[in-house]
């Protein structure tokens, strides 16, 4: 922005800018809206951050986001607790939910295998999944994880670690494109690799 705008507008349109998918432009509009909101409205949006941030944690068992020690998924005696999704992230399980057709529980990664940036096994909730499975109860683990090099080289990587342990792993059958990404994906396109997934 130009030197002309006040600091702080400045700063707030920076902080926007760091937000994935919003340039500058956006940011900028971004901050000029909060300028025209009243401080009350500024206030419980602020507050709604600081709270989001504070009280929402990782599920115990899965790793997706909830507000409670574990989420309602995994807390649904429903759900078959025998079947394992794995995601990269928490957009991915909520794209699964629209379907409505997955019956299982997931497990959330917060992340793919990807060396050039640095992000190792350990960097991913790998050690926990393993947990889970060696626990036993569970048949069959499905990789859900993007069509992507990194995405593939993830699969791959757990589906060798989970073999040893007698599971059952799938991959999604990818009538989804190349590089494409779950959480932009239909519903029926969703269901349909879903259903027909292949063995690893």
């Amino acid at each position: 922005m130009a030197d002309h705008n006040a600091l702080p507008l400045v700063i707030l349109t920076e902080k926007f800018a760091s937000l994935p998918g919003i340039g500058m432009k956006s940011a900028q509009r971004l901050a000029y809206h909060v300028m025209s909101m009243d401080m009350k409205s500024v206030e419980d949006f602020a507050n709604a951050l600081i709270n989001a941030k504070r009280d929402v944690g990782c599920c115990s068992q899965c790793q997706n986001l909830t507000e409670r020690e574990i989420c309602p998924i995994c807390g649904d005696e429903s759900r078959d607790h025998s079947v394992i999704c794995v995601v990269e992230s928490p957009k991915d399980v909520t794209a699964f939910e629209r379907t409505r057709e997955y019956g299982g529980v997931y497990h959330v990664l917060h992340g793919l295998l990807s060396p050039m940036d640095g992000i190792t096994p350990d960097k991913l909730r790998m050690r926990e999944l393993l947990s889970r499975i060696s626990a036993g109860g569970v048949e069959e683990v499905i990789m859900a994880t993007n069509p992507t090099v990194e995405g593939d080289a993830t699969a791959m990587y757990i589906a060798n670690l989970l073999k040893p342990l007698g599971v059952k792993v799938s991959r999604l059958a990818f009538g989804l494109p190349v590089g494409g990404m779950l959480e932009y994906a239909d519903e029926v396109t969703l269901y349909k690799a879903l259903e027909n997934r292949n063995n690893m």
